[in-house]
């Protein structure tokens, strides 16, 4: 018989026959926990009806509409060619990405995370950590084939309303690729999180596979306005599972590529394998390891219940952020005046993840912003929003030690200035980097026939940069809002709020700055150029006051 020392390699001492009470102390934990388990079990079934109640009225009925319209006589085929010519790249990406999240998410969770009881009492006592483990990764494979069903709906619909598939063949195909990759995800995060040479591999690949998963969605944009790399395009579709989805998926369509029946065959054997693997794996995974990730998540959970996003994410970049930290050295200044700046750049420099982060979000930001140059209405409007948004995001990552400073405001006790002059001289880099990146992305789309429009760019990078200075100088949490009284016709307003309030210097950013955006982006002339950047201008200096008096706030209750 397999001993727990050699299921876990923490024991010296292995165990025999009469030393097994696997059976005993799972049925004690059973009979221990029958209420709490019907108390469970209708949390999750209310969960389960929720989510089919919001998949009926969002999903189910709208689609029944849209084949009801089509019965009549409406036609929907103008959008099949663009759906067609994004699918190569965008199913690419979409695979990519899924297992890219699922190996970081291993690297501080995993699909294998009983909860804390289970770690620190039940894997403590003689027992087969199989039969305790493999359940909870059975659960998470569950969990994510539900995920590729939807998925695989989506593709359905959208492959018969335009391109005029039959349902069950669509649904087929595309079920190859849906639940096919995301239980593929499961089972490579199975290994991250039970071998640290898989995972120090996952920290190594992760701005590679990042970078690549940005290229093929601006493939996937180029292509849907007509620019298609054909021959790419068949590499891609043929360089791993990621893409043998995609070539599944358009089997059924008029654009279907040789090779179809082949790529379903392999994608279905590589993912059988990968659980077959995954599920051996997990009844060996190391405890300690169980047992640190459990810690974690029960941490990530409680800052989330208690609405505390900044600990949550400081708990799970504690995990992640393995391997040998960057030693970068820079000369320290001659002047005073650049101490913060020096700093500011050296702590970046440390942690190149951020910079990564921040080059990867403003390259979908300028995407977005070229799909709503292109767009009308409300597909415009969202590009724009979606534009804005990454923008700000891109910008945020370089506050990062201005954060640091709110989190406790004594830590700025060595500056020689006052803590609001200190506050603002953080936003010096995040304003030099980000014009930088704005000049590069603005000749670019000047090269391509932007004109005056490519002048948004660099605009943009001072109010994003103050609105980031604004939620960062937001002090405690305030956990009222939460419990307000206000009542609107679909329920309490406490989210609505709290939301409001967390976010609201990138919420009064962007509202403000959308519409003159957008309408810089469809007209591109001087003079909607010059309207765009003077609401900049006026959102810029809005947020620098708004910040400065929200500074005077977190030094008010300690000035003594």
């Amino acid at each position: 018989m397999t001993t727990l020392a050699e299921e876990t390699g923490e024991h010296s001492a292995a165990w025999s026959d009469e030393d097994d009470w696997t059976q005993e102390a799972l049925r004690l934990v059973r009979d221990l926990r029958t209420p709490h388990r019907r108390k469970r079990t209708a949390q999750i079934g209310y969960t389960l009806y929720c989510v089919a109640l919001l998949l009926a009225v969002w999903g189910a009925l709208p689609t029944m509409g849209l084949f009801l319209e089509k019965s009549m006589g409406a036609d929907y085929s103008g959008h099949g060619p663009a759906i067609l010519a994004a699918l190569p790249a965008g199913s690419c990406a979409l695979g990519l990405g899924w297992l890219l999240v699922a190996a970081w998410d291993a690297q501080w969770r995993g699909p294998v995370v009983p909860p804390r009881e289970t770690v620190d009492w039940l894997l403590a006592q003689p027992v087969h950590v199989a039969r305790v483990l493999r359940p909870w990764f059975w659960g998470s494979a569950a969990i994510s084939g539900g995920a590729g069903l939807l998925i695989a709906a989506i593709g359905m619909v959208a492959l018969g309303l335009t391109v005029g598939v039959g349902l069950p063949a669509a649904f087929g195909w595309c079920l190859l690729g849906g639940s096919g990759l995301p239980l593929l995800a499961t089972a490579l995060a199975t290994a991250v999180e039970g071998s640290e040479r898989v995972a120090r591999w996952a920290r190594l690949a992760t701005p590679y596979v990042g970078m690549a998963v940005l290229a093929l969605v601006a493939q996937s944009v180029m292509a849907v306005s007509g620019d298609r790399l054909p021959g790419l395009e068949r590499v891609e579709l043929w360089s791993g599972p990621w893409g043998w989805a995609g070539l599944a998926a358009l089997a059924p369509t008029p654009a279907a590529l040789p090779g179809g029946w082949a790529a379903g065959v392999l994608l279905a054997v590589v993912v059988a394998g990968a659980l077959a693997t995954a599920h051996r794996f997990a009844g060996s995974l190391a405890l300690s390891a169980v047992r640190r990730r459990s810690r974690t998540a029960t941490g990530v959970m409680a800052a989330l219940r208690t609405v505390e996003f900044r600990t949550a994410r400081q708990a799970v970049a504690g995990v992640t952020g393995g391997g040998r930290p960057a030693r970068w050295r820079l000369p320290a200044p001659g002047w005073a005046e650049l101490a913060v700046p020096w700093r500011d750049t050296l702590a970046l420099l440390r942690t190149p993840g951020r910079l990564g982060r921040t080059v990867v979000l403003g390259v979908l930001a300028v995407l977005g912003a070229v799909l709503a140059a292109s767009a009308h209405g409300g597909s415009g409007l969202a590009a724009a929003l979606a534009s804005l948004v990454f923008g700000y995001w891109s910008l945020t990552q370089l506050l990062e030690p201005a954060r640091v400073e709110t989190d406790d405001t004594r830590r700025g006790s060595w500056a020689p200035y006052p803590y609001r002059d200190l506050m603002l001289r953080h936003t010096a880099v995040p304003v030099v980097l980000g014009l930088v990146g704005a000049l590069v992305a603005a000749g670019v789309l000047a090269g391509e026939g932007a004109g005056a429009r490519s002048l948004l760019a660099p605009a943009l990078v001072p109010p994003m940069v103050g609105a980031s200075l604004v939620n960062a100088c937001r002090g405690a949490t305030k956990h009222h809002l939460l419990m307000s009284p206000a009542q609107s016709p679909t329920g309490s307003l406490g989210p609505v709020l709290f939301l409001a309030w967390y976010g609201a210097g990138a919420l009064a950013a962007v509202v403000t700055l959308v519409f003159p955006f957008l309408t810089a982006l469809h007209s591109g002339s001087a003079a909607s150029v010059v309207t765009a950047v003077a609401a900049s201008g006026m959102v810029t200096v809005i947020m620098v006051r708004w910040a400065v008096t929200r500074i005077g706030h977190l030094t008010a209750p300690s000035a003594d």
